[in-house]
């Protein structure tokens, strides 16, 4: 079977399930696990190039509707009559899911659906941790600067948090995605602040300009030096990868 990936996570979905030898193309930002670097690159996620994709002849092509633009990808994919399944899970309970969704398609149900029961029992696991925890740190995570971008309630980070033993500071919003401002998160006063720009390296991340925002100073997260540059591709994919994600974190959180 040909299977062409059209986006990060689910490419990792399919590294997941053991399958990675059944792709034979994938996103430019797909960069996990490392022998997908030698697939073919069929251009950024928000702008496939559909010409290549048809080229490779997939048996199935999976689709994500997780960034805003995707749409374009399934315009062209339903213009060529090309095979293909939408994943865009918001949850963990959804991204479980989505494993038996692909297992099912590659005709390994029963794989499918022992590797989400094997996601979903660590996930428990977490949480049984968090339960033994006496203080829940807040926690505020920066997708994007300038305007500022957070995941709500709705979002798998809000999960993560609480899995961590933490909160998330924008958990009282419903949506995935909120848009917000500088004086609004102050006034909410985090313990934590987690940068993790989506598709921003974390080596291109700097905090000083964090702590340089108007009245920033004042917040506990900056006076007490608790500014986490995190690795976007372990907390902005919705992937199992969120896992190692989410055990970087608990480990942060945990050191003094």
């Amino acid at each position: 079977m040909r299977i062409v990936s059209i986006c990060p996570s689910n490419t990792e979905l399919v590294a997941y399930l053991g399958q990675t030898a059944l792709l034979v193309g994938v996103d430019n930002y797909s960069d996990y696990p490392e022998e997908v670097k030698d697939l073919p690159k069929l251009g950024p996620d928000l702008s496939i190039d559909m010409d290549a994709v048809e080229q490779l002849k997939p048996d199935l092509v999976l689709a994500s509707l997780s960034v805003p633009g995707m749409e374009k990808n399934i315009e062209g994919l339903k213009e060529r009559g090309l095979p293909y399944i939408i994943l865009d899970p918001n949850s963990l309970k959804e991204i479980a899911e989505d494993l038996k969704v692909v297992g099912e398609k590659l005709g390994m149900k029963e794989l499918g659906e022992e590797k989400a029961d094997a996601f979903l029992n660590e996930i428990d696991a977490f949480r049984q941790e968090a339960l033994t925890r006496a203080d829940q740190p807040s926690l505020y995570w920066e997708w994007w600067p300038k305007p500022i971008f957070t995941p709500g309630k709705a979002n798998w980070l809000t999960e993560i948090s609480e899995l961590a033993g933490a909160r998330n500071i924008f958990d009282t919003e419903p949506e995935a995605s909120v848009q917000t401002d500088w004086e609004n998160v102050k006034q909410k006063n985090p313990d934590h602040v987690c940068m993790v720009w989506v598709g921003v390296k974390e080596e291109k991340m700097n905090p000083d300009l964090v702590r340089k925002r108007p009245g920033w100073s004042e917040m506990k997260a900056v006076q007490e030096n608790r500014i986490h540059v995190l690795e976007e591709s372990l907390f902005c994919r919705p992937s199992p990868r969120l896992l190692e994600g989410l055990k970087k974190l608990t480990s942060v959180l945990s050191e003094k």
